[in-house]
């Protein structure tokens, strides 16, 4: 049996293999935040000892996965998202809980980036050159808007508008995405933001002053990029940016 072109087999061994993922998730969001190694013999003599699963992030882990390979088939995309991905899933889960992302985190992020910057590279003859210099834009642009929204920010309202997590955390996807798509995370990354603290401030009352982390919208936004046709999602964007009057 296949679905897209793929056998069943293969869905149900990435299908596994998220659900194991999607449990290192959870040892991650232990180990980073106390700058801890994550691959380390503890995984096994504390960690194990003591195990329960996640069922939330290993189904959600798990789910994604099969996404990916549905609309990525196996190929390098796959590969590189099916690496990014839980690296995000932690971002999400650690800034949430803890309002930090971890250097650790966004340097291994940076670093896998900068790897498959490369093998695009080599990889696309055709396109070589351009596919690195638009993922080094892409660097350049992500980090660079909001290393700018903190400045200025810091500036009129006299204290960090936005932690420079977020900014390295921009700047580390800007090498996955290109700086088109990238922008597009910027966008909707604020649009959820203001969607979801005002439904915040208006349900749990909270106050003007009370913190709200960003990297779970940029999360949000990036998976939302990674899973939509860009046609489609730049559609969108336009529509609410033009109050419905965009065409196409």
């Amino acid at each position: 049996m296949y679905i897209n072109d793929i056998h069943i087999l293969i869905y149900t061994a990435v299908g596994v293999i998220g659900l194991l993922v999607g449990q290192f998730i959870e040892w991650c969001n232990k180990r980073l935040p106390e700058y801890k190694k994550v691959l380390s013999k503890d995984f096994f003599s504390e960690y194990m000892r003591h195990f329960k699963p996640n069922y939330l992030l290993m189904i959600i882990t798990a789910v994604a996965y099969l996404g990916l390979l549905y609309t990525f088939d196996i190929s390098l995309d796959f590969f590189k998202y099916a690496l990014l991905l839980p690296m995000l899933l932690s971002a999400f889960c650690i800034d949430l809980k803890l309002q930090i992302i971890p250097n650790r985190l966004t340097l291994t992020i940076f670093e896998t980036g900068l790897i498959f910057t490369f093998l695009n590279a080599v990889l696309n003859t055709n396109l070589g050159i351009t596919t690195f210099t638009n993922s080094i834009l892409g660097m350049l642009v992500g980090g660079g808007i909001f290393l700018l929204i903190t400045v200025i920010g810091g500036i009129i309202a006299g204290k960090e508008a936005m932690g420079f997590g977020d900014v390295k955390l921009m700047g580390a996807l800007g090498l996955f995405f290109g700086w088109i798509n990238v922008i597009l995370v910027s966008v909707i990354a604020f649009l959820l933001a203001a969607i979801i603290s005002i439904g915040i401030l208006i349900f749990r009352r909270k106050g003007f002053n009370d913190y709200i982390p960003f990297g779970p919208f940029i999360v949000l936004a990036s998976l939302i990029v990674i899973f939509t046709p860009f046609d489609l999602l730049l559609t969108i964007v336009l529509k609410i940016f033009t109050l419905g009057m965009y065409s196409g």
